[in-house]
C-alpha cells in the first residue's frame, strides 16, 4: 500500500523534479515518491519555498484520491491548498474552460489539459463542486453562479451562428441578428438543459442538445423565408422573440397578411407593430376585423394599404374596432368619408385610444364647432387627430391670440386651412411672423392677414414667400416702402407661382405701355391686379381703348377697372352713360352700386339739361 508522504517531501521531490536535466525520460512521479520512502529521516531536506502552488496542488489532490481508492476506511484530509478560496481569476477561467464549446489549445505540461477527444471535462478539470464548497459566501456562489449562465449563453450564441452559417447566412448577417434575439437564446437554452431529462438526451452534451433544439424549431428556415419577403434583421429579431418559440405563428400570419394586400418592406411593420397577442389569435378572428371594415366603407383593396400603416388595428378585438368606428360614425359622418378619412390617414383610427380621440373632439368643439362640424373637419383633414392638445394646440391658440385672432378667426383658419394646426410653431409659423414683421407688417395686420389667407402659413418661407418678396420688388417695381402694404391687403399673392402667373402678367402690363414705376403704384394700389388670368384682362383692356376711348392713364389711376365683370357691369353702364350724353371716371363709373350709379346719371342729365336751357335762354332775344 502506498502511503501519502509528508507536504514538504512532496515539494521537495517536486523542485527536484522540476531542475532535473530533461534528458532523464523515464523518470516518473512514482519514482519520486519511491526515492521519498527510501530515504531516512536524517537525510530528507525541507524546502521552505513552494515551486508551483498549483501544480504541487493538483498533485496532492489526484494522490488523495489513489489513496481514497486503496484505504476506503480511512480518511484522507483535504490538503491546505485545496481548501484556499480559489481567486476569482481561477474561477473564472474554469468556468470557461468547463462550459466553452470549443477546447483551446494548452501548452504542453498545463494542469489543465483539454483536447477534442476528452469526452467529458471532469477528466482533466477539478469537478465544478469545487467552485460551490461549504464556506464561501453566497453573494459569491451567487456570482458564480450568474457568471456560468453568461457563458453558456455565449455558447448557445456561437451554436447559433453556427446553424445560421451552414444555413449559407453570412456571418457579419448572424452576428447582427444574434445580438438582436436575447430572448431567444435564453429559450434555446433552457429548452436544451431540460433535455437533460429525458432518457435519450441523458448522456449527451449540452452542445448536443441546443443543436437539436435549433434543428427541430426550424428557425434558420423561418429567417430565411422572412428575409425574403424583405424583413430587416431587427424586424425577425423581434418577431421571434415574440412568438415565444411558437415560431409557427409567425409564418401563419405572414400569410395571411399577404393574402390582405401587405407587401414588401410594409410586411415587416405589421408583423412587428401589431403587437405580442396577435401572433395568439386566429384566423377567423381577424377575418371577422377586416369584414367589419369593408361593411362600413372601407374598401378591401384598400385593406393592405389600412394595415401596413395602421397595423395596431389587428391587436384590437371585434368589439372594440366596433366602438373605434361608431365614435366617428357617430358625428354625422357617412360611410364613404369615414372610408376614405381612413385611407387617406390609417392612424386615425387605430393608432389612438379611445380617450384621446375624445379629449382632442372636445378641444376643437371649443372653437364654436358643432359635433357634425368636427366630424366634416375629421373626414377632410384626419391628420388632426395626431396632433397633441399641450404640445400643438395650446400653444398655437395662444400664440395666434398675442397677434389679435379671436376665436371666431380661429375657427375660421380651422375651417379653410386645418392644416395650420399640425404644423410645428417654433419652426415653421413663427419665422413666417417675424419675416412679415421684417417687411413693415403690424401685429395687428398680421393677424388679419393670417385670418384672410391662413394657406400662407404653410408655404415655405425659403422657397416660395421670400422668393416672391424679391419678385415684386426687383420684377414688379414695388418699393420697399409699400412691400409690407402690398402683403397685407393681397397675401393671396403668395400662393401664385412666380413663373406661370406673376412673371406673365407683368410682361403684358408692360407690353401696354405701363412703366414700371407706374405698375408698382398700381400694384400697391390693387395688389390682386396681378392675380387675374390674361384672357381675362385682355378683353376688358381692349374694350377700354378701342370703344370707351379712355386714355391709358385712366387705367393707371383706377387698376381696379379689371375687377369688375365686362358683361355685367363695364358694358352695361358705358351704354347708359352713351345714351344719356354724359361721361364719368372709371372710378365713379364702377366703385358704386347700381342704385347709387341711377341717381348719380339722374343728377348729371337734370344737371346738363339745367346747362343746356340756361344756354338756350340767353340766345332766344326778347320781345
Amino acid at each position: 500500500m502506498l502511503s501519502c508522504p509528508p507536504q514538504s517531501q512532496l515539494y521537495s521531490s517536486l523542485c527536484s523534479l522540476v531542475l532535473q536535466p530533461l534528458g532523464n525520460s523515464n523518470f516518473t512521479i512514482a519514482a519520486v515518491l519511491n526515492h521519498q520512502n527510501s530515504q531516512t529521516p536524517d537525510t530528507r531536506k525541507v524546502v521552505l519555498r513552494k515551486h508551483n502552488s498549483k501544480s504541487t496542488s493538483f498533485l496532492l489532490h489526484q494522490l488523495s484520491h489513489q489513496h481514497d481508492e486503496r484505504n476506503p476506511q480511512k480518511p484522507n484530509p483535504i490538503p491546505n491548498d485545496l481548501q484556499d478560496t480559489l481567486p476569482e481569476e481561477e474561477k473564472i477561467k474554469l468556468l470557461e474552460l468547463s462550459l466553452v464549446r470549443k477546447r483551446t489549445p494548452q501548452f504542453p505540461g498545463s494542469i489543465y489539459v483539454q483536447s477534442p477527444s476528452d469526452p467529458d471535462v471532469g477528466s482533466s478539470l477539478p469537478p465544478l463542486r469545487t467552485l460551490f464548497q461549504e464556506g464561501h459566501s453566497e453573494d459569491d456562489e451567487h456570482q458564480m453562479i450568474m457568471r456560468a449562465i453568461e457563458i453558456r449563453r455565449t455558447v448557445t450564441q456561437e451554436i447559433f451562428k453556427e446553424a445560421m452559417q451552414q444555413g449559407k447566412f453570412g456571418i457579419t448577417y448572424a452576428t447582427n441578428l444574434v445580438s438582436k434575439m436575447p430572448d431567444f437564446i435564453d429559450y434555446v437554452m433552457i429548452e436544451a438543459a431540460s433535455m437533460k431529462r429525458l432518457p435519450e438526451f441523458s448522456e449527451s452534451t449540452f452542445n448536443l442538445r441546443a443543436k437539436t433544439v435549433i434543428d427541430d424549431s426550424k428557425v434558420v428556415q423561418l429567417i430565411r423565408w422572412l428575409k425574403h419577403n424583405s424583413l430587416s434583421y431587427p424586424q425577425i429579431a423581434k418577431l421571434i422573440c415574440m412568438s415565444k418559440g411558437e415560431l409557427e405563428s409567425i409564418l401563419r400570419l405572414a400569410e395571411w397578411l399577404k393574402t390582405i394586400g401587405v407587401k414588401g418592406r410594409f410586411l415587416g411593420v405589421a408583423l412587428v407593430k401589431s403587437g405580442e397577442k396577435i401572433l395568439e389569435r386566429s384566423k377567423d378572428e381577424l377575418d371577422e376585423v377586416v369584414q367589419y371594415l369593408v361593411d362600413n366603407g372601407i374598401r378591401r383593396e384598400w385593406m393592405g394599404y389600412v394595415l401596413s400603416r395602421c397595423p395596431q388595428l389587428l391587436s384590437y378585438s371585434l368589439e372594440e374596432v366596433k366602438s373605434r368606428v361608431e365614435f366617428y360614425l357617430d358625428m354625422d359622418m357617412n360611410e364613404k368619408d369615414f372610408g376614405t378619412m381612413v385611407f387617406d390617414y390609417p392612424r386615425v383610427l387605430g393608432y389612438f385610444t379611445v380617450e384621446e380621440m375624445k379629449q382632442k373632439v372636445d378641444y376643437l368643439k371649443e372653437f364654436g364647432l358643432r359635433i357634425e362640424d368636427v366630424g366634416r373637419l375629421l373626414a377632410f383633414k384626419p391628420q388632426l387627430m395626431g396632433c397633441s392638445i399641450e404640445e400643438r394646440w395650446k400653444p398655437l391658440v395662444k400664440y395666434l391670440y398675442y397677434h389679435g385672432i379671436t376665436r371666431d378667426g380661429m375657427r375660421r383658419m380651422l375651417t379653410i386651412k386645418p392644416m395650420v394646426f399640425c404644423v410645428d410653431l417654433e419652426t415653421t409659423i413663427v419665422p413666417k411672423v417675424r419675416f412679415f414683421q421684417d417687411l413693415g407688417i403690424r401685429d395687428d395686420a398680421i393677424g388679419n392677414m393670417l385670418v384672410k389667407f391662413p394657406t400662407l402659413l404653410t408655404y415655405s418661407l425659403h422657397k416660395k414667400i421670400r422668393p416672391l418678396v424679391i419678385f415684386l420688388m426687383t420684377k414688379a417695381g414695388v418699393s420697399e416702402r409699400d412691400i409690407g402694404k402690398v402683403i397685407a391687403l393681397g397675401p393671396e399673392l403668395l400662393g401664385c407661382s412666380i413663373v406661370h402667373k406673376l412673371e406673365v402678367n407683368v410682361k403684358y402690363f408692360l407690353s401696354l405701355g405701363i412703366r414700371l414705376r407706374q405698375l408698382g403704384e398700381m400694384i400697391s394700389d390693387f395688389p390682386m391686379l396681378l392675380r387675374y388670368n390674361i384672357n381675362v384682362l385682355r378683353p376688358k383692356y381692349s374694350y377700354l381703348r378701342r370703344t370707351m376711348v379712355r386714355p391709358l392713364q385712366d387705367l393707371i389711376e383706377f387698376p381696379r377697372f379689371f375687377s369688375y365683370s365686362l358683361d355685367g357691369r363695364i358694358i352695361p353702364r358705358h351704354k347708359v352713360l352713351v345714351e344719356c350724353r354724359i361721361n364719368f371716371k372709371l372710378r365713379y363709373m364702377l366703385a358704386i352700386t347700381d342704385e347709387e350709379f341711377k341717381k348719380m346719371v339722374e343728377a348729371t342729365v337734370k344737371k346738363r339739361w339745367r346747362f343746356e336751357s340756361s344756354v338756350i335762354n340767353d340766345e332766344i332775344p326778347m320781345t
